[in-house]
């Protein structure tokens, strides 16, 4: 199974807000230059979490964006739900014509849940807590 990358910088999104400080903002510019990503896309994730409630948006001049509840609360396979379209085949009569005989649609779906099963045993703070390597990768220390 392969994750679109919309939903893949989701997570790489909401991994980077986690380590910030709590309620520190950043903004989207500062998430898409620190993954390489285009700013136009960046927007639509964000856009997207922000509305599944993982990310919250200040708007204004003081503004930007940070998590939308505790990395505790945050379980990985419920944000690839929100992000991803989970169809991996498309098994309708219309696409393929074995479809009323077919068993494989049975067993991608159970791979598909089991893989589902296992992301929704992690939260967003598994990944990031005490994940100092992460913390150097996205955060640098500044110069005092």
């Amino acid at each position: 199974m392969q994750l679109t990358s919309f939903t893949d910088y989701g997570l790489r999104a909401l991994m980077y807000l986690a380590m910030l400080p709590p309620d520190e903002l950043t903004s989207i510019t500062v998430v898409t230059e620190k993954y390489g990503v285009s700013r136009n896309h960046m927007v639509k994730i964000i856009h997207r979490m922000s509305q599944a409630g993982y990310v919250e948006a200040v708007r204004g001049k003081n503004g930007g964006i940070r998590l939308g509840k505790p990395a505790e609360e945050i379980i990985i396979g419920e944000v690839i739900r929100s992000l991803e379209p989970l169809q991996i085949v498309n098994c309708g009569a219309d696409n393929c014509h074995i479809t009323p005989a077919c068993r494989l649609k049975k067993a991608i779906a159970d791979a598909a849940n089991a893989f589902l099963a296992e992301m929704d045993k992690h939260t967003l703070h598994d990944m990031v807590a005490g994940n100092d390597d992460l913390r150097h990768l996205l955060i640098p220390v500044r110069p005092s």
